[in-house]
């Protein structure tokens, strides 16, 4: 009778074969249903015979489902092995299952994901296919090897201080062809201001006057040996660059190969200006003959941020049953904190999506164009604040972004003006909307010409 109390007062199970794991950098815990094993709760290490070994086991207790905590990245090599062994694993954001009954230890860790996974309460992070996420890998291996290379521009830009060369305060960039072309000659032992002011490239917006201005410096020994060790160290990684472009292009190729031929040419493109850091490759026109729509079309989506987007999110967004669930799981959208029937707070969540710093900045950047993303950011700054306008337009772009990765709209801009006159016409509309819940009805004003 104890027995059926207790199965009646515990939670539904849906799926017994659902094993929880405990992720560590040594040694990972597994735990499976107690009928399912003599020994339910066994600790494996984390060599990769022993993740073999781990899975072995949960194949002979007929585990078809596993969940798992995302601890840093330890949990990525556990994940990929058991995912080419057929079983399917969930991912948990840790924020949802750290609230562990009782004393915390890894045991109790690996039995309450257990539970909450057999129980179905548990949600998975989304993760895209093996071959997106060799793109994405790549995409995030050349990010981090451009903040190295920005890290020796710094450098670089230091050591010419301590020399009191000017240079970097005078070119917009000091890596720009210009700047590296008297940097060169300095290392390699030119003195002259004169000399190395002729070196200037003709669409350099600096004078010729103005930069030997700034190349008279106090040259000494151990900043020119800075100098040059900055300078090496940039070159060595634009050359690591530019293989991560090869290996892109590469993936991108084979993509292209599995996918049908466009339905129609590539429109023409909005601009022609080739972007800082940009890659060594026609990034568009291989994007569109992969996906068979243009997303540059929309205004902030520059050819890397599309490749960005599609390389984090992938091509199948069925995953989101709409672009609101694709903008919560990015964070754009307000919060939801309510207790007693009180909204406590509605602030965005906190995030460290990398997408959703690069639609924040596209955002600002759309902000100062004559567009109607750009005119809706600037009435909202206006009215709210930046930082929520911010937040609102890159929501925009998102949702853009959804629909034409998931439907194929095609997004042609209506422009500030005519976007002005349909907030005018909502405006005008809602108005009358109020005064006439009053009893009042609005009366357009004519224009009296010679009225002060």
């Amino acid at each position: 009778m104890a027995d059926k109390i207790k199965r009646a007062e515990g939670l539904p199970v849906i799926n017994r074969l659902a094993a929880g794991i405990d992720v560590g950098s040594r040694f990972h815990v597994v735990a499976v249903a107690a009928d399912l094993d003599p020994e339910p709760v066994q600790t494996f290490s984390a060599f990769t015979t022993d993740l073999h070994r781990l899975a072995d086991w949960l194949i002979r207790c007929g585990i078809t489902t596993v969940a798992m905590e995302s601890t840093g990245v330890y949990w990525i090599a556990l994940y990929e092995i058991l995912e080419s062994r057929g079983l399917t694993v969930l991912l948990a954001n840790a924020r949802e299952v750290r609230a562990v009954p009782g004393r915390k230890t890894d045991i109790k860790d690996a039995q309450w994901l257990q539970k909450l996974h057999a129980c179905g309460l548990l949600r998975a992070s989304f993760r895209p296919g093996r071959d997106i996420c060799a793109l994405r890998a790549y995409l995030r291996q050349r990010e981090r090897l451009l903040d190295y290379t920005a890290s020796h521009i710094q450098h670089l830009q230091k050591a010419l201080t301590h020399m009191n060369l000017q240079l970097h305060h005078i070119v917009s960039d000091v890596t720009g062809v210009t700047g590296l072309r008297i940097v060169r000659a300095i290392i390699e032992g030119e003195r002259d201001a004169e000399v190395l002011s002729e070196m200037r490239d003709v669409r350099c917006k600096a004078t010729a006057e103005e930069i030997r201005g700034s190349l008279h410096g106090n040259y000494q020994p151990e900043h020119l040996f800075a100098l040059r060790q900055a300078l090496d160290l940039h070159d060595y990684y634009q050359l690591k660059v530019a293989e991560c472009d090869a290996e892109i292009e590469r993936v991108m190729a084979i993509f292209r190969s599995k996918s049908s031929t466009p339905s129609a040419p590539i429109p023409a493109a909005r601009h022609r200006t080739r972007a800082a850091n940009a890659l060594a490759f026609d990034v568009r026109t291989s994007l569109y003959e992969w996906i068979d729509t243009d997303l540059t079309q929309i205004h902030g989506l520059g050819p890397n941020l599309a490749l960005r987007l599609v390389g984090e999110c992938g091509t199948d967004l069925s995953r989101w049953p709409t672009s609101k669930h694709f903008a919560s799981w990015l964070t754009l959208c307000p919060g939801s904190k309510i207790s007693g029937g009180k909204v406590l707070s509605s602030r965005s969540r906190k995030s460290a999506n990398r997408v959703v710093a690069h639609l924040r900045l596209a955002a600002v950047t759309v902000g100062k164009t004559q567009t109607a993303l750009g005119a809706f950011y600037r009435r909202l700054s206006a009215r709210i604040g930046k930082a929520k306008a911010v937040t609102a337009t890159a929501r925009k772009i998102a949702v853009l972004f959804y629909n034409a990765m998931r439907y194929g709209m095609e997004y042609r801009d209506p422009g500030a003006n005519t976007y002005e006159e349909k907030y005018r016409e909502r405006l005008v509309k809602g108005l009358g909307r109020r005064v006439a819940e009053l009893g009042f009805s609005l009366q357009p004003i004519a224009a009296q010409a010679g009225v002060s």
